[in-house]
């Protein structure tokens, strides 16, 4: 069993999450704890819990890195071999922290300014998000760039499968991409998002994010870590996650470089499985997918993982 460690990103919170993993995992417990220290608040019971600071970008994306962590810490002892971690957005963050390139202070502290930093530039100006369904995503493409030829503010913000590619814009904007996909028959879901991220609209949040990352020190991650801005292993740490607020998330390209070196079994750390359903647009059939979110499923989890290396030991 060769390991890919998917790592949720923001959307996948919900009000409530973790809470039996909190109630019966010492592990987890002590990671959640330890994001409670950091913020100088109760996480568990002030933002874990309440629908209304998940819904702010400067709460949800540090409390889904907590999470992530706290199922990673559960899982230690039987999390072997890792080939990948890839994360989607800030679960990036959660990925190079398992890989060790950075430490759970450090990354925690980091995404309590970088969700501060985003929030700030969603109030800026109104946006909107809309996924669209279909294969034929060069039409897609070409659609948006002729909106912003005509001086419209649409840009692709998220390639997330083969099947789904996310854009962002301002409300004319995207009520004109959104008209045209209905007369070509492409199916468009309005996502609820709180801000246009992965885009130019980011670019105030991109500045302070480089000036905050210019003196962090990483460390050689322990495996790859593969990122949703190239599509490849992470090199310059500091520079990618720089840019990768304003630039699009290719997640399928991700997705696929990280199974070409050998991954056989994907596991999502995190609230839902959102990676896990991407994932099955873009991975062979061959691949086993699990995903940890809750204290059933990392029970399940759990069991799986240490047969599988009790039958390697045995080998």
């Amino acid at each position: 069993m060769q390991l890919g460690i998917l790592m949720s990103g923001q959307g996948a919170q919900y009000a409530g999450m973790g809470q039996d993993l909190y109630d019966q995992e010492p592990a987890y417990r002590a990671v959640i704890d330890r994001a409670s220290d950091l913020a100088g608040m109760d996480y568990q019971k002030l933002v874990f819990n309440d629908a209304t600071r998940l819904n702010q970008t400067r709460y949800a994306q540090p409390a889904i890195f907590a999470m992530s962590m706290g199922i990673a810490n559960a899982l230690k002892p039987v999390l072997s071999p890792i080939k990948g971690a890839l994360g989607l957005s800030l679960g990036e963050y959660s990925a190079l922290t398992l890989a060790q390139a950075m430490d759970f202070d450090q990354a925690f502290k980091l995404l309590l300014d970088r969700g501060a930093y985003m929030q700030t530039a969603s109030e800026e100006i109104k946006t909107e998000m809309i996924a669209v369904l279909t294969e034929h995503q060069d039409q897609v493409l070409a659609t948006v760039e002729e909106v912003q030829a005509q001086g419209m503010h649409v840009y692709p913000a998220n390639f997330n499968t083969p099947k789904q590619l996310v854009l962002a814009g301002d409300a004319s904007g995207i009520a004109a991409v959104r008209e045209i996909f209905s007369e070509a028959g492409f199916k468009v879901i309005p996502l609820a998002v709180s801000g246009a991220f992965h885009t130019p609209f980011m670019a105030s949040a991109g500045r302070l994010l480089k000036q905050r990352l210019a003196d962090e020190r990483f460390k050689q991650s322990l495996f790859p870590v593969y990122s949703n801005t190239t599509g490849k292993p992470f090199v310059d740490i500091q520079t990618t996650l720089g840019e990768q607020i304003t630039r699009p998330t290719h997640f399928t390209q991700a997705l696929t470089a990280m199974l070409a070196d050998d991954v056989d079994t994907l596991i999502e750390f995190g609230p839902n499985k959102s990676l896990t359903k991407f994932a099955r647009q873009i991975a062979d059939k061959s691949i086993q997918r699990l995903a940890v979110t809750d204290y059933a499923s990392l029970q399940a989890v759990r069991e799986t993982l240490a047969k599988n290396q009790e039958e390697a030991a045995w080998n």
